[in-house]
């Protein structure tokens, strides 16, 4: 994932960003540990709803964010590599990284469960739930985050196909399709609708993305000369677009409200990601050292997030159900402090050693 790992053009430095690139990964870590299944805690008043709805939307734009990351990067390499070079350093910075800890994710489900059928069955394994081993690597691969990699590499393939007209707006316009064809698909759900299956809605974004680095100088004098309000106020209308879209997608029963490709997301997506061009540079950014630390906390974050927090809380004794709502916000952030904090440790002591292979170095 070329926006994750550390693969900068080595004759640029382009600072803005490494700057979004963490932020980005910030969002993804916090949404994920604000997330329950359908059979935990949820509020049930309005004003808890609305704000637990309004958070969410705030944080949604990092999916996309780093599609348009990626892209301003690849164009890049296409010219710097054969498709052959590019392909192996994929498989040797990308691919293997996501293969181990994916597969040591699925090993991890099923331990547990063994775990749970001995304590709880006399020693007969029966997977949790029902699930099975196939069960449980579709979850993981389908609706997990690491369904990310599969997806962009799809991308990655058919701008390769295409390479030779990666800067034609035909192109861009055919794409575009894809991308409308599932925000209906949202609603009619003529296939599966979750974000993490669709499979060609995402390109549209890495070929804008490399749009936006052919015409760098353009774009930043024309971001340069807009108000810094513009792009807040936009962005807080799109906001309250995008959370009105969730509330409506609840009342029609969606299988997944918080769709990415939902057009008002869409939409706040992109003014988000404008107004981080407009700040450009964020002080606290060059600590998280994201060229280093993204990728990883990417691979790593989710099995802490879906494996570490249990045992954590459940050792604890610990019951989300009779906390007030006020009280729940303060649990959302103690899983995010402790997951990212422990997450970017682990990156950072991988980095260190040998094992850094392991995380896309």
């Amino acid at each position: 994932m070329q926006n994750l790992v550390n693969e900068a053009p080595a004759k640029k430095n382009y600072e803005f960003i490494d700057s979004i690139r963490a932020i980005a990964m910030i969002s993804i870590v916090v949404e994920h540990c604000f997330s329950f299944d359908e059979s935990t805690y949820h509020p049930t008043d309005k004003l808890s709803i609305f704000t637990f709805v309004s958070v969410i939307q705030f944080i949604k734009f990092g999916t996309i964010a780093f599609f348009l990351l990626s892209g301003f990067l690849i164009g890049e390499k296409f010219t710097t590599y054969t498709p052959y070079q590019y392909l192996k350093r994929r498989v040797d910075n990308t691919i293997a990284p996501w293969v181990f800890w994916s597969l040591f994710f699925l090993a991890m489900k099923v331990l547990n469960d063994a775990v749970i059928a001995y304590k709880f069955n006399s020693g007969v394994f029966q997977p949790h739930f029902g699930l099975t081993v196939l069960d449980y690597a579709k979850n993981i691969y389908l609706y997990t985050s690491y369904w990310f990699i599969p997806n962009f590499l799809i991308c990655i393939g058919i701008l390769l196909i295409f390479k030779r007209w990666l800067y034609s707006y035909w192109l861009g316009g055919i794409l575009f399709l894809f991308t409308i064809v599932y925000m209906f698909n949202i609603y009619n759900e003529w296939i599966e609708p979750r974000h993490s299956t669709a499979i060609f809605g995402f390109v549209f974004f890495l070929w804008l993305g490399a749009q936006f680095n052919r015409h760098l100088s353009t774009l930043e004098n024309w971001v340069d000369k807009t108000s810094i309000w513009l792009w807040i106020a936009l962005s807080a209308v799109t906001l309250v677009s995008g959370i009105w879209e969730i509330q409506h997608l609840k009342t029609l029963h969606s299988v997944d409200p918080y769709n990415t490709l939902r057009l008002s997301n869409i939409l706040y997506s992109l003014c988000f990601f404008f107004l981080l061009i407009k700040i450009k540079n964020f002080g606290f950014a060059k600590y998280l050292k994201s060229r280093e630390t993204t990728y990883g906390i990417y691979l790593i974050h989710y099995i802490l997030v879906a494996m570490l927090l249990p045992i954590i809380f459940v050792s604890l004794r610990f019951d989300i159900n009779p906390l007030s709502y006020g009280e729940v916000w303060l649990y959302m952030l103690t899983r995010l402090v402790i997951v990212y904090s422990l997450t970017f440790i682990i990156v950072t002591l991988l980095n260190k050693t040998k094992a850094k292979v392991l995380i896309g170095r």
